[in-house]
């Protein structure tokens, strides 16, 4: 809880301000999680601060609210490309993304829990970021992010919006954005190692080094047999053990 309060101080996600007369704040409340790696054990618990995005007024708290996502078959074809070649195929991980996201309605949300500011306890939180849980935290992190990432000469693939190309003479990368996942698929070590530090200087980032495990999907590599394999083990586990049938005599795929 408090690494996620660090992150609103970080980003000043908020201002506190009196609220407002005939203007409902939006409620918030803290939702606890897991992160499963790839062989579905626990990595990571969080915190995390969510508004209550169902009492939003369409109109009133927000207007559009679609964002796209990478599509399966896009990162597929971008992972066999960089295997023929033997290009890198590096992960990163984006640290509490939706809080880079600006909000362009006028947005108040109760103070959190266990968090409200002694002496300014009447008080609400004017975002000037957004939060998750809002209707529109998705698009306005991906709307944030599409202008960055442009900025450093990446160029939007037409056909899926998610995906980006950046050309430096013979030196080619490609970045495939999925919410808050980053591959970086590319043939230049230098050039690829310097997107990831120029991301670092804009984004609160967590480098994971070759892609092994991404979108619940493992990754098998064999670049001297130019081979590449993909896996969901760890959620054929889960279905099986949802349906109890995690003792059920195994097999193999021919």
């Amino acid at each position: 809880m408090k690494f996620e309060m660090d992150s609103m101080v970080s980003n000043q996600v908020w201002t506190l301000v009196d609220p407002p007369k005939g203007v409902r704040p939006v409620g918030c409340k803290w939702v606890y999680k897991y992160k499963l790696g790839a062989d579905g054990e626990v990595t990571t618990f969080k915190a995390r601060l969510v508004a209550k995005g169902y009492t939003q007024r369409p109109g009133v708290d927000f207007e559009e609210t679609y964002s796209p996502v990478a599509m399966a078959k896009s990162i597929r074809i971008l992972l066999a490309i960089a295997t023929w070649y033997d290009y890198e195929i590096w992960q990163m991980d984006m640290k509490t993304a939706f809080l880079n996201g600006y909000v362009e309605e006028e947005i108040f949300v109760d103070q959190p829990e266990g968090f409200t500011t002694v002496g300014e306890e009447q008080k609400v939180c004017r975002l000037q970021r957004s939060i998750y849980g809002l209707k529109q935290a998705s698009r306005s992190w991906n709307t944030r992010f599409d202008e960055v990432i442009r900025g450093y000469d990446f160029i939007k693939n037409d056909y899926d919006p998610c995906i980006y190309k950046k050309i430096g003479g013979s030196s080619v990368a490609y970045l495939v954005l999925y919410v808050d996942d980053i591959l970086l698929i590319g043939n230049d070590v230098k050039m690829l190692g310097d997107i990831k530090a120029w991301l670092s200087t804009q984004f609160s980032m967590k480098d994971m080094g070759e892609a092994s495990y991404i979108l619940g999907i493992k990754i098998y590599r064999d670049r001297s047999r130019r081979m590449l394999g993909l896996t969901q083990s760890s959620y054929v586990e889960m279905v099986l053990k949802r349906f109890k049938m995690e003792y059920s005599k195994r097999g193999l795929f021919s």
